[in-house]
């Protein structure tokens, strides 16, 4: 068994569904601490975070990422316990195998191997791990960085063990993400029986021509690194249960994920415009939990590119796509900041899984983006 197969499975055995750790940063610590990082949990709330670092020069290399997992749903719909990880088809299965246990576990082992053949590299690593990455993501990365910051603690360049990859391990890392707007909408009309329209006003009428306004504007065309901007509904109720009852109250979910061809203030405006624009009587409630961001091409993005041509024959493509990630608590320092691990196409999935040849080869990438980053000059 590969060491990062073995340290893979101790993870996915742990029930680590966010917040909650279940002892994973216990198993990282005590492999780090082994090969001289000094290591410092910092609770924050219900979470658990972990900042381990070897060196106290610059550059600082940080691998990130998070041990919290999302739900595993109905156990029913898995062929083996997803916290039991089972080998199959040439793949290992349990909930964090893709996201993102393996990305932790292949990082873990290649410092060790690194730190086996250079004990006396130059400049840091470190490693910042979070249990709160799935969740809120208040009492995590973003709460870890503010503390780091005031310490001056800088960090040069980060890898993010997030899924990235699409069909083949590397085809793709993720340079940036866009940013991410949700808005909750309250729509207010005038509850009363179905069989007397005239003395009542139903919200779910009255939202009607706004939503066909909201989900067919075009609100930017995006831009060179980033795609358009898009808005989705997550979430809509209205009613009191009964069939015969026109409702007085709508709620709605929304969510826009934007680049940098359009901010914040002029979503917003755009929106409450349309709004007002129908004559609702509404409420409208704003949680801007991400800015975009983009790492511009420089000693980093140089080394992941080189080191994945040669060791795979791939030329990754750099993406902005996907969700958000806590490296847009990393970004705005002025660190280099990408993401590179598994493939997502199983991630937050049943039966989420991952290639068993890809943990020793993502293994071997993060080894040798390590010691281009570190011994260049």
């Amino acid at each position: 068994m590969s060491p990062t197969l073995d340290l893979l499975k101790q993870l996915i055995a742990c029930p680590s569904i966010t917040p909650n750790d279940a002892g994973c940063q216990d198993i990282l610590s005590d492999r780090l601490k082994a090969i001289g990082f000094s290591i410092e949990f910092m609770h924050f709330g219900e979470v658990t975070n972990l900042w381990a670092r070897r060196g106290n020069t610059a550059p600082l290399f940080v691998f990130a990422g998070h041990t919290d997992v999302v739900p595993p749903g109905p156990l029913s719909a898995w062929e083996s316990d997803p916290f039991i990880p089972t080998e199959r088809n040439e793949c290992l299965y349990g909930r964090g195998a893709a996201d993102m246990k393996s990305g932790l576990a292949a990082m873990a082992v290649a410092a060790e191997r690194f730190i086996q053949h250079h004990p006396h590299h130059p400049g840091s690593i470190a490693f910042l791990i979070t249990s709160d990455e799935e969740g809120v993501s208040i009492d995590g990365t973003k709460k870890v960085m503010n503390e780091l910051i005031n310490r001056n603690e800088m960090i040069d360049y980060c890898i993010v063990g997030e899924a990235s990859s699409d069909q083949l391990l590397g085809d793709r890392i993720r340079v940036g993400r866009r940013g991410s707007l949700h808005g909750k909408l309250t729509v207010f009309g005038k509850q009363g029986h179905v069989a007397y329209p005239n003395i009542a006003e139903n919200p779910i009428h009255l939202v009607a021509p706004v939503l066909h306004e909201l989900t067919t504007t075009e609100w930017d065309k995006g831009n060179t690194h980033f795609p358009p901007t898009t808005f989705q509904i997550s979430n809509i109720h209205s009613g009191t249960g009964a069939t015969n009852v026109v409702p007085g109250i709508l709620e709605l979910f929304f969510n826009f994920r934007f680049g940098t061809a359009i901010t914040v203030s002029e979503l917003q405006n755009r929106v409450v415009k349309s709004l007002e624009k129908c004559g609702l009587n509404f409420e409208l409630q704003w949680n801007h939990s991400a800015d975009p961001f983009l790492t511009q091409r420089g000693k980093l993005i140089a080394a992941v590119q080189e080191t994945i041509q040669e060791l795979t024959g791939l030329d990754p493509l750099l993406s902005t796509d996907g969700g958000t990630s806590d490296g847009r608590f990393i970004a705005p320092t002025g660190a280099e900041v990408i993401e590179l691990g598994p493939c997502a196409t199983s991630v937050h999935q049943v039966n989420e899984h991952v290639r068993i040849a890809d943990l020793a080869e993502l293994t071997e990438i993060y080894e040798q983006i390590l010691q281009t980053v570190l011994f260049s000059k």
